[in-house]
């Protein structure tokens, strides 16, 4: 089945590739995230899960009878984890269980080659896509599908398959120019995010409950202005600096030191932008109490009375409140930690809004390294009814109403390349 969301991007997905051209003989390249925390001293790869999560689709490939050449990035130029892919693929040849050729080469001779001499049922990853100075420029599909990236590489394919939703915010090369030369599909995890945020749209999905904490308070703001103007949400649950915002735009004393910590960030000159959401009705509920340190003394101080120490996590009662709003919902989104997790004092709040959310009738979503962790840790991460996003900045973009130019480019290439797909999905 196609992806569609927003009645605004029809994706094709895998399936439609093989029924509409067919994989098998095929030469398929294959846009991977796999770009994973990096010890610098020793360049190991200290988490590995993306590498494990792109697995699945690139043995579904060779499965299906095609020669798969796979591209990702890894770090930023002059940043310590920007290394090469090599290590990556000894790991991406453990969870396949298939031989990974590696070739330390892009776009050169040396890469054409290797690509050209793939046979059926082989995997080939290329070198860290940004080597290639044209990966960092942000531009048009259209301009990108004339760069000297895309035209080394797009004759010698078939297909192209854009697996990496984490990286569907960016336009570049690798992303978006090979859509324009080629039919392209959704790989499986680019199409279980699509399928699990399409969800966001389902009218039957309410009431929507969205869990908002973490420190990019910024972006928190913009994502809440999107879903208050669309009425896409019903609940908004405020943890972290976003609930101590809001607390603050309420006329609520949180004490000296907190309103500190928003001033050193930045964060007061955005309390007329969350006053303007409050007059306007947005429907979000503020803690009603807090684990704060004191002299290195963790308390729990209820809101009411100036708070004496630091906020640190949200309290009892307030998990409590929260636990019971969501036992209403029927779509919930976490988005960022509810306190300082680094602290194992202050997981509280985390690990049971996310227990509980888990635990309810609803469906649930899950953005963010942290909580993503968390759910490992407590043995959630393979519920049936959460879905565990690897977008981070693609993620925050989608649920502020954002267009992804990683899914723009594969509609647009549907509309150039999938004429039977569109007229099919068009039916009643």
């Amino acid at each position: 089945m196609p992806c569609s969301l927003r009645n605004k991007y029809l994706i094709p997905t895998i399936d439609d590739l093989d029924k509409y051209f067919g994989i098998k003989g095929s030469k398929i390249l294959i846009r991977i995230d796999i770009n994973s925390p990096i010890k610098p001293e020793t360049g190991e790869i200290l988490d590995d899960s993306r590498i494990r999560a792109h697995a699945e689709t690139l043995r579904e490939l060779v499965e299906r009878g095609a020669a798969v050449v796979a591209m990702s990035h890894q770090g930023r130029p002059g940043e310590s984890d920007f290394v090469s892919l090599n290590k990556h693929a000894e790991l991406l040849e453990k969870h396949t269980g298939m031989t990974i050729h590696f070739i330390d080469d892009v776009i050169g001779p040396a890469a054409r080659e290797e690509i050209k001499k793939l046979r059926t049922g082989e995997i080939l990853l290329l070198d860290n896509t940004r080597l290639v100075s044209e990966e960092i420029i942000e531009a048009t599909p259209e301009k990108h599908a004339e760069s000297i990236f895309v035209s080394r590489l797009a004759p010698l394919f078939n297909y192209y398959i854009n697996d990496a939703f984490a990286t569907a915010h960016r336009s570049q090369p690798s992303i978006v120019g090979f859509p324009m030369k080629l039919p392209s599909a959704a790989g499986r995890v680019m199409e279980r995010e699509l399928v699990a945020l399409s969800k966001l749209y389902n009218p039957e999905e309410r009431p929507r409950v969205f869990v908002l904490g973490g420190g990019k308070v910024h972006d928190t703001l913009r994502i809440l202005e999107y879903l208050h103007s669309n009425r896409a949400v019903d609940r908004i649950l405020a943890t972290g600096l976003v609930a101590e915002l809001f607390l603050v735009a309420k006329g609520v004393d949180i004490g000296e030191a907190n309103m500190k910590v928003l001033e050193s960030k930045g964060l007061l000159a955005l309390l007329p932008r969350a006053r303007r959401l409050l007059l306007k009705g947005l429907p979000i509920e503020t803690p009603v109490d807090f684990k704060t340190l004191v002299n290195d003394n963790v308390e729990v101080e209820a809101i009411g009375s100036s708070i004496k120490g630091v906020i640190k996590d949200i309290g009892p009662q307030t998990i409590k409140m929260y636990v019971e709003i969501m036992k209403e919902a029927r779509l919930i989104v976490l988005r960022g930690p509810a306190g300082v997790i680094e602290d194992p004092r202050f997981q509280d709040g985390s690990k049971e809004l996310l227990r509980a959310a888990v635990e309810s009738s609803a469906y649930v979503i899950v953005g963010g390294g942290h909580l993503n962790s968390i759910a490992a840790k407590l043995g959630l991460s393979e519920r049936p009814n959460l879905h565990i996003s690897t977008g981070g900045g693609a993620l925050l973009l989608f649920l502020a109403g954002e267009d992804l130019p990683g899914l723009v480019a594969l509609a647009k290439s549907a509309q150039k390349f999938f004429d039977k797909f569109l007229k099919q999905a068009a039916l009643p």
